[in-house]
């Protein structure tokens, strides 16, 4: 079973400094039907105006992803860590019992495109962590790259729950198929471009929850981008 959750159907929200999608209830937006999907409970996309951000901020019990598509995010954190994010690095964020941190757009003409993403952790009171890995383009076309996962397989982030992270890159015309494990689910996220996700066309922005299949098939119709969650 496969259900599409459409871009212009997400929670959205223009502050000027930045413009947000919501997949899942975040913040004021509250949607009973859109709580999360499994352990998955956040997919934002955000898109920061040049020399603004999000000033220092707490989190606590949570495993965030930060995945960059254009630009660079500047990170500060309680835990001592500055770092920059640009496309093809993943970022993870544990929150465990708690940081705050902050995240800026330090360019005065680029734009900041990403998502961030909250997994919840296995369990409450983890002692926080950060790791960072970039991930070239060349691993992720027309193929699954692992970027997260519980045990940090082929050099992935490592995150506190079981669930793993893919992401790819496909070519008009190219086409993965990726088998799930039995009683495992997925969800879909594009990124950028269209493809088809078990024959249904799926564009920029959408996303699509996928249970009781045994594999899923992804074929390119333009060049695109997309994430995929392994989850149980």
């Amino acid at each position: 079973m496969i259900t599409i959750r459409r871009s212009a159907d997400r929670g959205h929200a223009d502050h000027g400094w930045l413009n947000t999608y919501h997949t899942f209830s975040f913040a004021g937006y509250v949607d009973d039907r859109h709580m999360g999907f499994r352990n998955l409970r956040v997919i934002n996309e955000d898109r920061v105006q040049p020399g603004v951000g999000f000033p220092t901020h707490p989190h606590r019990d949570m495993e965030i992803i930060s995945y960059v598509l254009e630009g660079a995010l500047a990170h500060r954190d309680s835990m001592g860590t500055g770092s920059v994010i640009r496309p093809g690095d993943v970022q993870r964020m544990s929150a465990g019992t708690g940081i705050t941190h902050s995240e800026f757009n330090h360019s005065k003409d680029e734009p900041l495109h990403f998502f961030q993403i909250w997994i919840l952790p296995q369990r409450e009171g983890l002692t926080p962590g950060y790791e960072q890995k970039f991930f070239s383009d060349e691993e992720k076309r027309g193929s699954l790259r692992l970027i997260a996962s519980p045990d940090g397989k082929d050099g992935s982030v490592t995150i506190n729950q079981d669930a793993r992270l893919y992401a790819t890159l496909l070519d008009p015309g190219q086409e993965i198929v990726h088998h799930l494990p039995a009683a495992h689910h997925a969800w879909v996220q594009v990124a950028r471009g269209k493809v088809l996700v078990n024959g249904h066309l799926l564009e920029a922005g959408d996303g699509a929850a996928v249970s009781n299949e045994e594999l899923l098939r992804l074929v390119g119709k333009e060049a695109s981008e997309l994430l995929v969650f392994e989850l149980p």
